[in-house]
Protein backbone atom coordinates (compact mmCIF):
# COMPACT_ATOMS: atom_id res chain seq x y z
CA UNK A 1 0.00 0.00 0.00
CA UNK A 2 1.37 3.39 -1.00
CA UNK A 3 2.30 5.87 1.71
CA UNK A 4 -0.19 8.39 0.37
CA UNK A 5 -2.97 5.82 0.60
CA UNK A 6 -2.10 5.04 4.21
CA UNK A 7 -2.12 8.75 5.04
CA UNK A 8 -5.56 9.18 3.46
CA UNK A 9 -6.93 6.24 5.47
CA UNK A 10 -5.52 7.69 8.70
CA UNK A 11 -7.11 11.07 7.91
CA UNK A 12 -10.42 9.37 7.11
CA UNK A 13 -10.35 7.45 10.40
CA UNK A 14 -9.63 10.59 12.43
CA UNK A 15 -12.41 12.56 10.71
CA UNK A 16 -14.88 9.69 11.19
CA UNK A 17 -14.02 9.28 14.88
CA UNK A 18 -14.39 13.03 15.47
CA UNK A 19 -17.73 13.09 13.64
CA UNK A 20 -19.06 10.06 15.52
CA UNK A 21 -18.01 11.53 18.86
CA UNK A 22 -19.63 14.89 18.08
CA UNK A 23 -22.83 13.19 16.97
CA UNK A 24 -22.91 11.16 20.15
CA UNK A 25 -22.36 13.94 22.70
CA UNK A 26 -24.76 16.38 21.04
CA UNK A 27 -27.66 13.94 20.76
CA UNK A 28 -30.82 14.19 22.88
CA UNK A 29 -30.17 10.82 24.54
CA UNK A 30 -26.71 11.75 25.83
CA UNK A 31 -26.79 12.36 29.62
CA UNK A 32 -27.43 15.94 30.74
CA UNK A 33 -24.49 16.96 32.91
CA UNK A 34 -23.27 20.04 34.69
CA UNK A 35 -22.75 21.49 38.13
CA UNK A 36 -24.36 24.00 40.48
CA UNK A 37 -23.17 25.80 43.58
CA UNK A 38 -25.61 25.20 46.43
CA UNK A 39 -25.18 25.96 50.10
CA UNK A 40 -21.52 26.71 49.53
CA UNK A 41 -20.88 23.38 47.85
CA UNK A 42 -20.43 22.36 44.22
CA UNK A 43 -22.95 19.71 43.21
CA UNK A 44 -22.08 17.86 40.01
CA UNK A 45 -24.79 15.94 38.19
CA UNK A 46 -25.17 13.54 35.27
CA UNK A 47 -28.80 12.80 34.48
CA UNK A 48 -29.71 10.01 32.09
CA UNK A 49 -31.94 10.67 29.09
CA UNK A 50 -32.41 7.12 27.77
CA UNK A 51 -33.64 4.00 29.54
CA UNK A 52 -34.92 0.49 28.77
CA UNK A 53 -38.63 -0.26 28.95
CA UNK A 54 -37.95 -3.39 31.00
CA UNK A 55 -37.20 -1.51 34.24
CA UNK A 56 -37.77 1.61 36.27
CA UNK A 57 -35.02 4.10 35.65
CA UNK A 58 -32.91 5.22 38.62
CA UNK A 59 -32.09 8.90 38.98
CA UNK A 60 -29.02 9.64 41.08
CA UNK A 61 -27.14 12.71 42.21
CA UNK A 62 -23.99 12.67 44.34
CA UNK A 63 -24.18 14.94 47.40
CA UNK A 64 -21.82 13.25 49.92
CA UNK A 65 -23.87 14.72 52.76
CA UNK A 66 -26.97 13.14 54.31
CA UNK A 67 -28.28 16.54 55.43
CA UNK A 68 -29.23 17.30 51.82
CA UNK A 69 -32.76 16.35 50.84
CA UNK A 70 -34.02 15.67 47.35
CA UNK A 71 -37.38 15.39 45.64
CA UNK A 72 -37.73 13.92 42.17
CA UNK A 73 -40.65 15.26 40.14
CA UNK A 74 -41.83 14.00 36.76
CA UNK A 75 -44.69 13.84 34.31
CA UNK A 76 -45.31 12.36 30.89
CA UNK A 77 -43.88 14.41 28.03
CA UNK A 78 -46.25 16.63 26.04
CA UNK A 79 -49.22 15.93 28.31
CA UNK A 80 -51.27 17.98 30.74
CA UNK A 81 -50.54 15.51 33.53
CA UNK A 82 -49.97 16.81 37.03
CA UNK A 83 -46.44 16.51 38.36
CA UNK A 84 -45.71 13.39 40.39
CA UNK A 85 -43.14 13.64 43.17
CA UNK A 86 -41.08 11.17 45.16
CA UNK A 87 -38.65 11.64 48.03
CA UNK A 88 -35.09 10.66 47.16
CA UNK A 89 -33.28 8.28 49.51
CA UNK A 90 -29.71 8.82 50.67
CA UNK A 91 -27.56 5.79 49.82
CA UNK A 92 -23.81 5.52 49.26
CA UNK A 93 -23.34 9.30 49.27
CA UNK A 94 -26.09 9.73 46.69
CA UNK A 95 -29.71 10.78 46.60
CA UNK A 96 -31.65 8.17 44.62
CA UNK A 97 -35.20 7.80 43.28
CA UNK A 98 -36.78 6.03 40.29
CA UNK A 99 -38.79 7.02 37.25
CA UNK A 100 -41.53 4.51 36.36
CA UNK A 101 -40.92 2.51 33.20
CA UNK A 102 -42.82 3.54 30.07
CA UNK A 103 -43.82 1.82 26.82
CA UNK A 104 -41.38 1.96 23.88
CA UNK A 105 -40.88 5.57 22.67
CA UNK A 106 -42.56 6.85 25.83
CA UNK A 107 -41.01 9.94 27.40
CA UNK A 108 -40.96 11.46 30.87
CA UNK A 109 -39.77 14.94 31.72
CA UNK A 110 -38.17 15.25 35.15
CA UNK A 111 -36.29 17.52 37.52
CA UNK A 112 -34.70 17.33 40.97
CA UNK A 113 -35.46 19.76 43.78
CA UNK A 114 -32.51 19.78 46.17
CA UNK A 115 -32.86 21.37 49.60
CA UNK A 116 -30.95 21.97 52.79
CA UNK A 117 -31.96 23.99 55.81
CA UNK A 118 -34.24 26.73 54.47
CA UNK A 119 -32.89 26.95 50.92
CA UNK A 120 -33.48 24.89 47.80
CA UNK A 121 -32.41 24.68 44.16
CA UNK A 122 -33.68 23.00 41.01
CA UNK A 123 -31.44 20.69 39.01
CA UNK A 124 -31.16 21.41 36.14
CA UNK A 125 -31.73 25.09 36.83
CA UNK A 126 -34.07 27.56 35.09
CA UNK A 127 -36.91 25.04 34.75
CA UNK A 128 -35.06 23.10 32.06
CA UNK A 129 -36.47 19.65 32.69
CA UNK A 130 -34.59 16.59 31.48
CA UNK A 131 -36.47 14.40 29.00
CA UNK A 132 -36.06 10.64 29.39
CA UNK A 133 -36.96 8.41 26.42
CA UNK A 134 -37.66 4.72 26.93
CA UNK A 135 -36.67 2.11 24.37
CA UNK A 136 -37.19 -1.60 23.98
CA UNK A 137 -34.33 -4.06 24.23
CA UNK A 138 -32.46 -4.57 20.96
CA UNK A 139 -30.63 -7.90 20.57
CA UNK A 140 -26.97 -7.19 21.25
CA UNK A 141 -25.68 -8.83 18.07
CA UNK A 142 -28.05 -6.87 15.81
CA UNK A 143 -27.23 -3.58 17.55
CA UNK A 144 -23.46 -4.08 17.37
CA UNK A 145 -23.54 -5.08 13.70
CA UNK A 146 -25.74 -2.06 12.90
CA UNK A 147 -23.41 0.36 14.70
CA UNK A 148 -20.32 -1.21 13.12
CA UNK A 149 -21.74 -1.06 9.58
CA UNK A 150 -22.83 2.57 9.96
CA UNK A 151 -19.39 3.50 11.29
CA UNK A 152 -17.71 1.74 8.36
CA UNK A 153 -20.11 3.49 5.97
CA UNK A 154 -19.07 6.87 7.41
CA UNK A 155 -15.41 5.88 7.15
CA UNK A 156 -15.73 4.71 3.54
CA UNK A 157 -17.66 7.82 2.58
CA UNK A 158 -14.91 10.05 3.97
CA UNK A 159 -12.14 7.97 2.43
CA UNK A 160 -13.88 7.97 -0.96
CA UNK A 161 -14.12 11.74 -0.85
CA UNK A 162 -10.41 12.04 -0.05
CA UNK A 163 -9.67 10.09 -3.21
CA UNK A 164 -10.39 13.36 -5.03
CA UNK A 165 -7.01 14.66 -3.84
CA UNK A 166 -4.94 11.79 -5.25
CA UNK A 167 -3.05 12.24 -8.51
CA UNK A 168 -4.70 9.17 -10.03
CA UNK A 169 -7.98 8.71 -8.19
CA UNK A 170 -9.93 5.45 -8.39
CA UNK A 171 -13.45 6.06 -7.14
CA UNK A 172 -15.50 3.11 -8.33
CA UNK A 173 -14.71 0.39 -5.81
CA UNK A 174 -14.80 2.74 -2.81
CA UNK A 175 -18.03 4.42 -3.95
CA UNK A 176 -19.86 1.12 -4.38
CA UNK A 177 -18.63 -0.14 -1.01
CA UNK A 178 -19.87 3.08 0.59
CA UNK A 179 -23.31 2.71 -0.96
CA UNK A 180 -23.48 -0.95 0.08
CA UNK A 181 -22.65 -0.29 3.72
CA UNK A 182 -25.15 2.58 3.91
CA UNK A 183 -27.83 0.38 2.36
CA UNK A 184 -27.27 -2.66 4.58
CA UNK A 185 -26.32 -0.88 7.82
CA UNK A 186 -28.82 1.95 7.56
CA UNK A 187 -31.70 0.85 5.38
CA UNK A 188 -31.83 -2.84 6.35
CA UNK A 189 -30.53 -3.13 9.90
CA UNK A 190 -31.62 0.41 10.86
CA UNK A 191 -35.36 -0.36 10.59
CA UNK A 192 -34.87 -3.66 12.43
CA UNK A 193 -33.21 -1.83 15.35
CA UNK A 194 -35.98 0.78 15.21
CA UNK A 195 -38.65 -1.92 15.39
CA UNK A 196 -37.10 -3.55 18.46
CA UNK A 197 -36.49 -0.22 20.20
CA UNK A 198 -39.64 1.74 19.39
CA UNK A 199 -42.13 -0.62 17.77
CA UNK A 200 -41.97 0.86 14.24
CA UNK A 201 -39.77 -0.13 11.30
CA UNK A 202 -39.68 3.36 9.80
CA UNK A 203 -40.60 6.77 11.22
CA UNK A 204 -38.95 8.95 8.62
CA UNK A 205 -40.33 10.37 5.37
CA UNK A 206 -43.16 10.03 4.44
CA UNK A 207 -44.45 8.77 7.81
CA UNK A 208 -42.63 11.05 10.22
CA UNK A 209 -39.73 13.36 11.01
CA UNK A 210 -37.26 11.02 12.70
CA UNK A 211 -33.91 12.50 11.66
CA UNK A 212 -32.06 9.25 12.28
CA UNK A 213 -34.17 7.55 9.61
CA UNK A 214 -34.28 10.56 7.30
CA UNK A 215 -30.56 11.29 7.34
CA UNK A 216 -29.81 7.66 6.44
CA UNK A 217 -32.26 7.90 3.55
CA UNK A 218 -30.69 11.16 2.36
CA UNK A 219 -27.18 9.66 2.56
CA UNK A 220 -28.33 6.73 0.42
CA UNK A 221 -29.87 9.04 -2.18
CA UNK A 222 -26.77 11.25 -2.22
CA UNK A 223 -24.52 8.28 -2.99
CA UNK A 224 -26.85 6.90 -5.65
CA UNK A 225 -26.72 10.28 -7.38
CA UNK A 226 -22.93 10.44 -6.95
CA UNK A 227 -22.42 7.01 -8.51
CA UNK A 228 -24.63 7.95 -11.46
CA UNK A 229 -22.60 11.14 -11.85
CA UNK A 230 -19.39 9.12 -11.55
CA UNK A 231 -20.29 7.13 -14.67
CA UNK A 232 -21.89 9.92 -16.70
CA UNK A 233 -19.87 13.01 -15.86
CA UNK A 234 -16.54 14.02 -17.33
CA UNK A 235 -15.55 15.20 -13.86
CA UNK A 236 -16.68 12.37 -11.57
CA UNK A 237 -14.51 13.59 -8.71
CA UNK A 238 -16.76 16.54 -7.98
CA UNK A 239 -19.78 14.25 -7.59
CA UNK A 240 -17.88 11.96 -5.24
CA UNK A 241 -16.38 14.79 -3.18
CA UNK A 242 -19.79 16.46 -2.94
CA UNK A 243 -21.40 13.23 -1.75
CA UNK A 244 -18.67 12.72 0.84
CA UNK A 245 -19.04 16.23 2.24
CA UNK A 246 -22.84 15.95 2.23
CA UNK A 247 -22.65 12.63 4.09
CA UNK A 248 -20.30 14.12 6.67
CA UNK A 249 -22.78 16.94 7.26
CA UNK A 250 -25.72 14.52 7.38
CA UNK A 251 -24.10 12.25 9.94
CA UNK A 252 -23.00 15.22 12.04
CA UNK A 253 -26.68 15.76 12.85
CA UNK A 254 -27.10 14.63 16.48
CA UNK A 255 -28.32 11.06 16.82
CA UNK A 256 -32.03 10.58 17.68
CA UNK A 257 -33.02 14.19 16.94
CA UNK A 258 -36.80 14.35 16.42
CA UNK A 259 -36.80 10.66 17.25
CA UNK A 260 -39.77 8.37 17.79
CA UNK A 261 -42.05 9.36 20.63
CA UNK A 262 -45.22 7.85 22.01
CA UNK A 263 -48.50 9.68 21.48
CA UNK A 264 -49.92 9.49 25.00
CA UNK A 265 -53.31 10.73 23.79
CA UNK A 266 -53.73 7.33 22.15
CA UNK A 267 -52.61 5.43 25.25
CA UNK A 268 -55.17 6.79 27.70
Amino acid sequence: MKTSNIIFWIIAILITLASAYYQRITGPTYPASGSVIFNGKEIKYKLERSCDTSRNCPVKIAVFDNTFKGILKWKRYKTKDEWTTADMKFEDNMLIAELPKQPPAGKLMYQIRLSKDNSEILIPEDNKEVVMRFKGDVPFVILIIHILLIFVAMLLSTRTGLEFFRKEPDYKKLAWWTLGFIAIGGMVLGPIVQKYAFGEFWTGIPFGYDLTDNKTLFALIVWIIAIIGMYRSKKPGFWILGASIATLIIFAIPHSMFGSELDYSKVN
